[in-house]
């Protein structure tokens, strides 16, 4: 069976989704309502999660109950079977059925007791007020989101424009509340957002045009859902696949067209572990090889224009496996065994003309943004770098400075890890 990895940028998701997404698409941001108080934990990973990965893996079965663990898993953002042409040949299908047999398999090699596909897609929309659904939601102890399009979650388990939970969502909902585990990669991850739930799009697109309420054919353009997800994670908004995709910039825009002061900003393979999620005890950390990093838009300024939109006073703090974060005193805590870092680098910082990673560019880097970030941080006698989009007309340039209150920490005593509080300033150009 082909299990998708990320998808492709440029993939235009097939099924209506995008027109059904326009019904409903609005510029008033649905009213958050109060936080509510969960004894549980999220484990959101920003795509492409290996199977291999025997700690993220590992992570979601010991707080779904060790080896009594049973996983309920979920795969509705993956196209239904009658979308499938492979749907009859285990090797290629790629659709929700085989999908969540797929993760099943890997949960219980990872030593879970037990993981089921819980039978819900597009095309069983009505599983999700079924009583015998239900039960077996309730017989769960941990549920796995699996990716593809978090559009086919709203769609599946979330009712009219209210977004009113379905039975079968209320009931993971109340699991949560209670103590399970809820886990998601990429799709599975962003829809555990809030209002403003990003639909997709490219940054340079985003920096260029801004962002719209809505589901667009066009990948590069920047969307977003104003209702949001599930609501499960509301302290800042989400945002996944980042440093391979290059999507800082269209985190960074959406979150100042929506009036959000922080994204967490999901890297592959690497999740963001939240315990007690809404509730004034509410606390992250990161677990595996790449990180997370955390916008800091508080003291932001945006401006628009004839030359282009700019922003002013950003903050990037990239957080590495063992870090934590408290969201309420915006406080990264860094890892045991990680030390202060001494610059040494005395050559300048190498030129980047690609910082987001751009999908137009054959030669591009991922994680262009954060290699830049932390050269500089690893940069004696510099104070500051500069790299340009890839894309002109405009040329967006982006500059990363050592102000106020920076830090960059290391594990290895030599190179640049978990970086804190490095000023992010974009500007157009010609």
């Amino acid at each position: 069976m082909r299990i998708p990895s990320a998808p492709t940028r440029r993939a235009v998701i097939a099924g209506g989704l995008a027109a059904a997404l326009l019904a409903v698409a609005s510029s008033a941001r649905a009213d958050p309502g109060p936080a509510r108080i969960h004894a549980g934990s999220l484990v959101l990973i920003g795509g492409a999660l290996k199977e291999d990965n025997t700690r993220v893996y590992g992570e979601i079965i010991e707080r779904a109950g060790g080896p009594a663990a049973r996983i309920g898993v979920i795969t509705a953002a993956s196209v239904p079977e009658s979308q499938d042409p492979h749907a009859d040949d285990p090797e290629q299908c790629s659709n929700s059925a085989c999908n969540g047999a797929h993760y099943a398999d890997v949960f219980k090699r990872h030593g879970a007791a037990d993981a089921q596909w819980i039978p819900l897609d597009v095309d069983h929309v009505a599983n999700a007020d079924s009583d015998a659904v239900v039960a077996q939601v309730e017989s769960m102890t941990g549920f796995f989101f699996g990716g593809g399009d978090q559009y086919r979650y709203v769609t599946t388990l979330l009712r009219g424009d209210a977004h009113r939970d379905s039975k079968v969502l209320a009931a993971i909902r109340a699991k949560l509340a209670r103590g399970a585990v809820v886990a998601g990669s990429s799709a599975g991850a962003q829809i555990a957002s809030g209002p403003d739930m990003v639909t997709g799009g490219e940054s340079y697109e985003g920096l260029r045009d801004g962002s719209a309420p809505g589901y667009f054919d066009d990948p590069t353009r920047l969307g977003y859902l104003p209702e949001g997800g599930f609501g499960f994670l509301r302290s800042g908004l989400v945002d996944t696949h980042t440093g391979a995709y290059g999507r800082e910039g269209r985190a960074l825009r959406l979150a100042s067209d929506t009036g959000h002061d922080r994204v967490y900003a999901l890297e592959e393979n690497t999740a963001l572990v939240v315990d007690r999620p809404g509730s004034p005890r509410e606390h992250l950390s990161v677990l595996g090889p790449n990180g997370v990093a955390v916008l800091d838009l508080r003291d932001a300024r945006a401006r628009d224009s004839a030359d282009g939109w700019s922003l002013r006073r950003a903050r990037y703090s990239h957080l590495t496996d063992g870090d934590r974060y408290d969201p309420r005193t915006w406080r990264v805590r860094v890892a045991p065994g990680k030390h202060v870092l001494a610059p040494t680098a005395t050559t300048a910082v190498p030129p980047n003309t690609d910082v987001f990673h751009s999908a137009a560019n054959p030669d591009g880097t991922p994680y262009s943004f954060r290699t830049t970030a932390r050269a500089l941080a690893s940069t004696r006698g510099q104070d500051s770098a500069i790299a340009t989009t890839f894309e002109t007309g405009p040329q967006f340039t982006v500059t990363l400075t050592k102000g106020r209150g920076f830090a960059a920490f290391t594990g290895d005593g030599a190179t640049a890890g978990t970086l804190v509080a490095l000023q992010v300033d974009i500007a157009p150009g010609r």
